[in-house]
């Protein structure tokens, strides 16, 4: 065993005190100041407003104990964690997370930069938050490729888009019209359009109306986080980005471990610069169901069945598609146990299927509470002209509205929902042969079902989080001439599809 490995390990038998102590006296004392300050600040936001003198005095020694002691194990465990992934000794790896919580810091500036110490102090937190982030992601880009591979593309590929995007709504302006303005920032604004006005509703009000075809994570993670830093738009951009992220290294290790890293680097990438791409920074649920979707593949593939199952869960709670991945994980349950069938132990591993449904389940309990009608999220749908159909009734609906239009822009709208369902369809008909039955199945289904709702709207938007599609020409992609191709093709359309979302046009 090798020295660095054995440092490593050492500090496992020491107590928490003794292997913080290990990283040095500066990291200790910014990682506890930030402890404390995070525990004064917690006070000042919940317990002070209260006017009770008694539990303000006690609640103050309570809360920077308990968020100093918190911080201290939370710097511990994830320095462990780290050292493990990337092989550097334990102490090193405490010295460079200490730099992530120096951020927190910050919060003191909130005296002074407001008189209002509600709105300075979320102000300056949302800031310390995104920097404590930006911190752990760089640290961990410096030691682990895979995370620099998935940054660099991340940044690249963010940066374009927003600027784009910005420009846009700077340079062009709106479409004519009243149109709902989330934020008088205008470039914070841009990413408050078309169906994130939905989720940011939801978030601040409370379910009402048509509201209630959207599903309740993503609006409840943004009045949560928006809680803590004083702005709902401000969240729901935080967790798109944050969670595209995370989508970006999930699908980059599910394929790496599928095939190689050079199929991993061009699938991230061709899910970046796909022509919709721009939703994954928009206050939209795209990223997060990515997100979860190839967090739930990738358990399941390295047979941890109930972090599969658990994280399943939450994605039936973000879109009703999220339930689709049951199939896959019975599938890949079949794969690891046919052979052996009569083990017990193997059937138990099956039990957190039926935990990926009842995030679905409870919305639906939710709302029979609410309606009396437990499936009221798909029969709202109507006022979209959405409802049951065959899969073929859309396609012929798409074209009876090209052949009926009077305006361009409902023939080239309606054109590109059907290039884009054929898209899908001609990927997967083109290279199933490349995938496990389990990507197959959840890729179909998908496919199979917006396709049976009497409407291709939107086609274009749900082709970007079918991953097996973006592995399927990744391997297509190591021929020069198509991966030319796909590049050529993706990037004017993701320019053209950003202008016109900043702008309040209708893209998908």
């Amino acid at each position: 065993m090798s020295a660095r490995i054995q440092a490593s390990r050492a500090p496992v038998h020491l107590g928490i005190l003794a292997e913080l102590t290990s990283a040095g006296t500066l990291p200790l004392a910014v990682v506890s100041a930030a402890g404390i300050t995070l525990g004064f600040f917690a006070w000042l936001m919940l317990v002070v407003p209260r006017h009770d003198a008694l539990l303000s005095n006690v609640g103050l020694l309570v809360s920077v104990v308990l968020t100093t002691g918190v911080v201290l194990f939370a710097w511990d465990g994830y320095a462990k964690y780290f050292s493990r992934r990337t092989g550097i000794t334990f102490a090193r790896s405490l010295q460079y997370d200490a730099i992530s919580w120096a951020p927190f810091l910050l919060l003191w500036l909130s005296f002074v930069l407001s008189p209002n110490f509600t709105r300075g102090g979320s102000t300056v937190f949302a800031i310390a938050l995104a920097l404590f982030g930006i911190a752990k992601v760089l640290v961990a880009a410096r030691f682990n490729q895979t995370v620099r591979e998935v940054l660099i593309d991340f940044v690249a590929t963010r940066t374009a888009v927003i600027v784009i995007a910005e420009l846009a709504a700077v340079i062009i302006g709106q479409r004519a019209g009243t149109h709902v303005q989330e934020s008088s920032n205008l470039l914070l604004n841009v990413w408050g359009r078309w169906d994130a006005v939905h989720y940011l509703d939801i978030a601040t009000q409370g379910y009402q109306g048509t509201d209630m075809a959207f599903f309740p994570l993503f609006p409840l993670m943004i009045r949560i986080l928006g809680g803590l830093i004083g702005n709902h738009l401000v969240a729901g951009i935080l967790i798109a980005n944050g969670s595209f992220f995370f989508a970006l290294l999930y699908l980059y290790k599910l394929l790496e471990h599928e095939y190689d890293r050079s199929v991993a680097r061009r699938a991230i990438f061709y899910v970046s610069i796909f022509p919709t791409a721009l939703f994954f920074s928009a206050v939209y649920t795209e990223s997060l169901f990515f997100m979860l979707t190839v967090a739930s593949f990738y358990y399941m593939r390295a047979h941890r069945w109930w972090l599969a199952g658990i994280i399943g869960f939450f994605a039936s709670m973000s879109r009703v598609e999220g339930v689709l991945l049951v199939v896959p994980f019975v599938i890949e349950w079949y794969a690891q146990h046919r052979n052996n069938l009569s083990d017990r132990r193997g059937w138990m591993d099956l039990l957190p299927a039926a935990v990926i449904p009842l995030g679905l389940v409870l919305y639906s309990a939710y709302l029979w509470v609410l309606r009396a009608d437990p499936l009221y999220f798909s029969h709202v749908q109507i006022h979209w002209n959405r409802h049951f159909a065959p899969p073929w009734v859309s396609v012929i609906n798409a074209f009876a509205k090209i052949a009926h239009a009077t305006q361009a822009q409902t023939i080239a709208n309606q054109t590109l929902e059907i290039v884009f369902t054929a898209l899908m369809i001609g990927v997967l008909l083109g290279g199933w042969r490349q995938l496990r039955p389990s990507y197959i199945a959840y890729m179909a289904l998908s496919i199979l079902i917006p396709m049976s709702t009497s409407s291709l709207m939107s086609m274009p938007r749900f082709a970007l989080v079918l991953f097996p599609m973006f592995a399927i020409l990744a391997r297509w992609g190591e021929r020069p001439a198509v991966n030319n191709l796909i590049v050529a093709l993706s990037l004017p359309l993701l320019g053209l599809f950003t202008v016109l979302y900043a702008d309040w046009y209708w893209v998908a």
